[in-house]
């Protein structure tokens, strides 16, 4: 059984009230997400808080972070208080369809759930938190664009054979891709996840690639220096 807590330098996250557990997904969305210039950030389907507070960790901006599952917003409350830098921090238990519209964002950052019609868990909160019945991804395109300020970004980590789906709905909704980074497992292995950051303004795109591991669990180089601010 895997521990209920996983240290960082400056935080620890505990994740045994979650649905879905610290994972590499949401570890390389912290590190990549650009927010040094964010001063309002919106967390979509925040689990145990992670992604929040990787950004709080860089930023002095004013974060919300929001999930449907209950238990854990409570997890993420729990961390973020735990945190130095619960200030800057809130969690709500809410759907992101039904966010209201009470102020826009400089920065959206998401870890989606993008499984479509792949074998469901008996777990029905990790099947919510890993299926797109409960998050569209046509809906996290188009409530992020009308939440977002004039210059505002949206930052998604998604499986590769995504970007067709995610690409199209961007250009429906006039989000212009402005940075994206392919990430494979290992070396000379196909990429199997995109980091993407799409904005309201377009701008030319830096593309990049990187892999995860050298091999037998050795962290890569790219991987090493990316989260060098987080991992003990």
């Amino acid at each position: 059984m895997s521990q209920p807590f996983f240290r960082f330098q400056q935080f620890t996250i505990h994740h045994g009230l979650c649905a879905m557990k610290v994972g590499t997904d949401g570890v390389l969305l912290g590190a990549w997400t650009n927010c040094a210039d964010a001063k309002s950030i919106l967390d979509v389907g925040t689990g145990s808080g992670l992604i929040a507070l990787m950004l709080a960790q860089r930023s002095e901006a004013q974060i919300t972070a929001i999930d449907i599952d209950e238990n854990a917003c409570l997890q993420a409350q729990i961390n973020f208080e735990a945190s130095s830098f619960r200030d800057h921090l809130s969690v709500q238990s809410i759907a992101l369809q039904t966010f209201p519209f009470s102020q826009k964002y400089d920065l959206i950052v998401s870890n989606p759930p993008y499984f479509v019609n792949s074998l469901q868990s008996p777990n029905v909160r990790r099947t919510k938190a890993r299926h797109t019945g409960t998050l569209p991804f046509a809906d996290l395109i188009r409530k992020s664009t009308q939440l977002l300020n004039p210059f505002g970004r949206l930052s998604l980590i998604l499986p590769f054979n995504a970007w067709e789906e995610i690409h199209h709905l961007a250009q429906e909704n006039k989000l212009f891709l402005t940075r994206k980074t392919l990430v494979s497992p290992l070396k000379n292995s196909p990429p199997k996840r995109l980091l993407l950051e799409f904005s309201k303004k377009q701008k030319p795109t830096e593309e990049a690639a990187f892999y995860l591991e050298e091999g037998q669990g050795k962290r890569s180089k790219a991987y090493k220096t990316l989260t060098e601010e987080y991992y003990l």
